[in-house]
């Protein structure tokens, strides 16, 4: 008989303690289990936290936030899983249509066009301080570029009054516009460095892949690893294979997590460290200065 997880044909099978239907979560965790994969790790590869998680295998559908974010989870996890989605997702509650509620209100309350919301959140947008600093910027440099030919013509009508019949006219001379366009393409570069500054720059991971450091990592089975350095940079955040050794340095301290601790093996500064000591559930957490 086939795996029902694998194929979605077969009836959820019974749990070998009770007797009665596995639930969803008891489904997700024996296939998780059953393929090796620990439950950081594969928090780590959907980028999730581990109770988010442990919330789902546990069927503690109240800690999560909604029925969408549910399914989309579960069905994310199967994937990596490589099982089928249709026995989990039966068995996960259902999203409901939408009903209309009655507010209350009589029919003689008073219509408000949705027009006026909108235009109120276009003048609260205009208002914000960095919004006016672009427009005043923007504005400068064109002033800055059009002043210099008004100013031409200026000079000229006077030139022209001032000058008397049949006299030669002075020749022109052409104002610097090379430096008002200068100067307008300056705070145009202004302006567009005050946008972009606003938005924060992302953070780097590292990954140097080297096998030696501050903190050594030599994994005797598939385990996980990460350590972020005192700049709040990624030095390292992956997989290791059986075998496999990893080095890590960087700026102190260094906050090191280790996922299946018991198959982990880490040297600080060429000094074993006792991960068991600072694990719980098989992950260990500890700070290096």
């Amino acid at each position: 008989m086939s795996d029902p997880l694998l194929t979605g044909s077969e009836p959820t099978a019974p749990s070998p303690l009770t007797g009665a239907p596995m639930t969803s979560g008891a489904m997700l965790r024996q296939a998780r289990e059953a393929m090796g994969l620990h439950i950081g790790a594969l928090a780590v590869s959907l980028k999730v936290p581990v109770k988010k998680l442990e919330a789902l295998e546990a069927d503690r559908f109240d800690l999560l936030p909604d029925t969408v974010f549910i399914r989309a989870l579960a069905s994310s996890i199967c994937r990596v899983l490589k099982i089928a989605p249709g026995p989990i997702l039966e068995k996960l509650p259902h999203t409901t249509a939408p009903q209309l509620k009655d507010s209350g209100a009589g029919i003689n309350v008073p219509f408000r066009s949705a027009g006026g919301g909108s235009l109120r959140q276009f003048w609260e947008q205009l208002s914000k301080p960095m919004v006016m600093a672009v427009l005043v910027l923007l504005a400068g440099a064109l002033l800055l570029l059009f002043f210099p030919f008004t100013r031409q013509a200026q000079v000229a009508a006077d030139a022209k009054s001032v000058a008397p019949e049949g006299s030669a006219q002075p020749p022109m001379v052409a104002p610097a516009v090379e430096v008002s366009t200068l100067l307008s393409a300056q705070t145009l570069t202004l302006a567009a460095s005050a946008v972009t500054s606003a938005a924060p720059e992302p953070v780097q991971v590292a990954g140097s892949g080297a096998t030696s450091g501050i903190v050594v990592f030599k994994a005797q089975a598939m385990a996980w690893v990460e350590v972020v350095d005192a700049a709040g940079v990624v030095q390292v955040r992956r997989n290791m294979a059986a075998g496999e050794t990893v080095g890590v340095s960087g700026s102190l301290p260094l906050m090191v997590v280790v996922g299946r601790s018991d198959t982990t093996q880490v040297l600080v500064r060429g000094q074993a460290f006792d991960l068991l000591s600072v694990a719980r559930d098989n992950v260990a957490r500890f700070e290096v200065k």
